[in-house]
């Protein structure tokens, strides 16, 4: 199709379905190739470009004083037949088409239109870029054309296959389709998309492709058997597909065939909103289909303009005329005379030219949803932008050497390309059209959803959009209220290949499947999971713990031997019964200190011993309770200074008792006087100040400090007091020990002395008892976990104290207030005792 005018603009456009090439045996001059089937909406988009120019030429703000015209060519999406047309365009060597009634022949173009393939904008760009010829494609999408070194003067109103594959990465997330399977082209645009799309989701490793699968050029039965059945097992329910509308054709065949349903189909742009895959036997496959489609516009006095076209009735006609006459023959089902042989025969009609165009319902005139056609559009338009920006440079400011401007009869490709790069215009639809350093146009894709009705009937609707801006980035907007799923459930299906692992999981991999198959392995104890698809527990803080769920960190319990705890109120309550003994026996001792008894056992050392007793049973005390710095320092202090005082008292008197018995013989009367009052508090004293010392030394050194032991339990806290130096720990229970042995010996060898008051025997019984408990504690102490270790210890010292003071102090009491009769003089010195 061919319109003169100043300057040419060329197209390329897919006006035919299908070609036919023929076999290049060359052993004879090889035949033309042919196109059939036309394509409605390739017609459209070159009609779209050639209604723009003329729109353009009327408009005197636009190139004024300059008529634009167009050369258009088929591609029939053969990349032989598009490639010849874009080099007959660039270099105006075309056979002999009629331009007007005086010149034979073409003029070059400035700029190209076209091509809607990617594979062929590849090959024509790659030579096209070497002369700099603006090419601007209105539907090549593969990312690879962005690159541009290799296509330097290649530009596009529809965004690259990278911008589409992350709007498809983005529905599949909104979703929660992690597991999809992939089908693309044998082409470069198919080709290109499934590389990039592997790489996006490599990056984001949040969704997986269950299979990738290469559709065939031509109808391999075999091959897409193979592939349906693949779909068919596989356990993704989201189909992606970048296809071309035609080959898609063979793909649904397949499925029909194998009765394929249940699954979500995602097109690309190619094929969304396809009129050839809109039918009864298709639709109810892919309904509920979402696409990525182009941007919609509106292209006011378009259909007026398609409504202009009439066929032409002589055979001499130009080859823009018969491609007319071929739409309207395959629009009205007719054929022009002469009619091929057999076709009246068979009931065909004769075309007359006079048909309605008007009144058929078919996608030429349906001006409501312009996607392709407003790409053509806004093409066209970029391409007059920028001649109309180069034609008001002023000469002297031009960009070029020495600030030359370009002009019409010298023009240059390159400057053109120059002018290309910077055009800013805004379309009557409001959308703003200009180009990134790649040649790539603001991207912008609306998502549209296919509505299978009842009556057959399908209807596109559009239910979202993905667009870039400045400040949110890529975004996806959609209104999931109007999306027709073709499900039972109405609802979106569930694609994943492993379900998200529940709190208190996490995931583990399966060796070689992809990273979205995995398995859920409950965490560990004292680790936890709080959101799916972990790929890791992680552990809980120090003094936290995780619940049954493993789903989140509670506080560990905290154990120590309390005053609220059933063994903590009875050691508490004996302990204090302890004390209330010894200050009865104290004040029984006080009561009775002038009689006999009392006197005779040296009072003031049983009145020493029964405060340190006192001492001893109120120090227990200090093992109860939450364990604080100053408790665990004062505890082991107390203890050990409470019971040296008491061992030392002990100690003296078993010492007294010896030398009372060495000076009832002859010449033993020295021995008393190491022994008065004074040396013995001077003794106790002594004795004591050496564990006070050693306590000291402790404390400075290495001071017990309260310690939060985990060791014994992983789920709970015992709260003990670390004892610091165990050195020191074992020092003094070793000078106890040492105390309380040479007891219990000088007891044991003065056991049988003949005076009734003797209480050696009661030492040595005492001091048994002593060395038997705390013998037993050693190890019990050592073995017994957390808090159990301090009601251990405190269980010794009561039992210690309340052996010394049974043992002690029992049987004078019983005398005292059971048996007065023998607390006299001469019971206790062994005579009138009353039996």
């Amino acid at each position: 199709m061919h319109k003169t005018g100043d300057v040419i603009l060329g197209g390329l456009f897919q006006v035919h379905f299908f070609s036919s090439v023929p076999d290049l045996s060359f052993t004879s001059q090889p035949q033309q190739p042919t196109c059939h089937s036309v394509y409605v909406l390739g017609f459209k988009s070159a009609q779209t470009m050639a209604f723009a120019i003329d729109e353009i030429n009327r408009n005197s703000n636009l190139l004024p004083n300059v008529t634009l015209g167009y050369t258009l060519y088929d591609n029939c999406l053969e990349l032989g037949i598009g490639f010849r047309g874009a080099l007959s365009l660039a270099s105006g060597q075309e056979d002999q088409i009629v331009v007007d009634d005086t010149c034979v022949g073409n003029p070059p173009v400035v700029g190209i239109v076209g091509d809607p393939t990617s594979t062929n904008s590849i090959a024509i760009s790659n030579v096209l870029g070497l002369y700099r010829v603006p090419m601007v494609s209105y539907f090549a999408t593969c990312s690879c054309l962005s690159d541009r070194q290799k296509y330097p003067s290649f530009f596009r109103t529809i965004p690259s296959d990278a911008f589409q594959v992350r709007a498809m990465i983005q529905i599949l997330k909104h979703f929660g389709w992690t597991w999809a399977g992939l089908l693309v082209t044998d082409d470069d645009y198919g080709l290109h998309a499934a590389r990039f799309f592997q790489s996006e989701l490599s990056v984001s490793g949040e969704c997986c492709l269950a299979y990738t699968e290469v559709l065939p050029w031509d109808k391999d039965t075999e091959e897409l058997r193979r592939i349906v059945d693949v779909m068919k097992t596989s356990t993704a329910r989201v189909v992606i597909i970048f296809e071309h509308p035609s080959r898609m054709i063979h793909l649904m065949d397949e499925v029909v065939r194998q009765n394929v349903t249940g699954l979500q189909w995602i097109a690309s742009e190619a094929w969304t909103e396809s009129a050839v895959l809109q039918t009864p036997q298709y639709m109810p496959y892919l309904g509920g289909i979402l696409g990525i489609t182009i941007r919609r516009g509106e292209i006011p006095g378009l259909r007026e303009f398609l409504l202009q076209i009439r066929p032409a009735l002589h055979h001499n006609s130009s080859y823009g005329n018969s491609l007319v006459n071929q739409f309207w023959e395959f629009t009205f089902q007719c054929r022009f005379a002469p009619a091929p042989a057999g076709w009246l025969e068979g009931g065909g009609a004769i075309c007359t030219g006079q048909e309605d165009l008007g009144n058929v319902d078919n996608e030429y005139l349906d001006i409501s949803n312009l996607r392709p056609e407003y790409n053509v559009y806004k093409a066209v338009y970029a391409l007059a932008y920028s001649l109309d920006d180069m034609l008001r440079c002023k000469p002297g400011r031009g960009p070029f050497s020495g600030n030359s401007c370009a002009s019409l009869q010298s023009l240059e490709p390159w400057q053109l390309v120059y002018y290309m790069e910077r055009v800013n215009f805004t379309t009557p639809f409001g959308d703003q059209v200009s180009f990134d350093e790649n040649g790539d146009v603001i991207p912008i894709y609306d998502v549209i959803n296919a509505l299978w009705l009842p009556d057959g009937s399908t209807k596109i609707q559009k239910v979202g959009e993905v667009k870039r801006t400045a400040f949110k980035g890529e975004e996806l907007i959609l209104d999931e209220g109007k999306i027709f799923w073709n499900f039972e459930s109405k609802k979106p299906p569930r694609s994943v290949c492993s379900e998200s692992c529940p709190p208190g999981t996490h995931m583990v991999r399966r060796k070689r499947e992809p990273e979205c198959c995995f398995d859920c392995i409950p965490c560990s104890e004292g680790k936890i999971t709080n959101k799916s698809n972990s790929l890791e527990c992680t552990s809980c803080p120090e003094d936290f713990w995780s619940n049954p769920q493993r789903d989140h960190c509670v506080l560990k319990k905290t154990e120590f031997l309390s005053y609220h705890d059933p063994l903590g109120i009875c050691l508490t309550a004996i302990s204090l019964l302890g004390t209330f003994i010894c200050v009865v026996v104290l004040g029984i001792f006080i009561y009775h200190r002038t009689t006999p008894i009392v006197r005779a056992n040296n009072s003031e050392l049983s009145f020493q011993l029964l405060l340190s007793l006192k001492l001893c049973f109120l120090c227990s005390l200090l093992f109860i309770g939450r364990p604080r710095m100053w408790t665990c320092q004062l505890r082991h202090a107390a203890f050990g200074i409470s019971f040296v005082l008491c061992v030392s008292c002990i100690l003296v008197k078993t010492m007294v008792v010896l030398a009372v018995f060495k000076a009832s013989k002859p010449g033993g009367g020295a021995s008393l006087k190491w022994f008065g009052a004074m040396q013995q508090r001077g003794t106790v004293l002594f004795l004591t100040a050496i564990q006070a010392a050693i306590c000291t030394t402790w404390l400075v050194s290495s001071s017990p400090t309260p310690h939060k032991n985990t060791q014994y339990h992983n789920d709970k806290i015992v709260y003990e007091c670390s004892v610091g130096s165990t050195v020191c720990f074992a020092v003094l229970l070793g000078y106890i020990g040492m105390l309380a042995f040479l007891s219990f010996l000088i007891a044991f060898l003065v056991r049988n002395l003949p005076d009734s008051f003797n209480e050696a025997k009661l030492i040595t019984f005492s001091m048994l008892i002593f060395c038997a408990v705390w013998v037993a504690f050693v190890p019990a102490y050592i073995s017994s976990p957390g808090n159990l270790a301090d009601a251990v210890e405190v269980f010794a010292i009561l039992a210690s104290s309340f052996g010394l003071l049974i043992t002690l102090f029992g049987p004078k009491c019983y005398i005292i207030l059971l048996r007065p009769e023998m607390n006299t003089k001469k019971a206790v010195m062994g005579r009138g005792i009353v039996p």
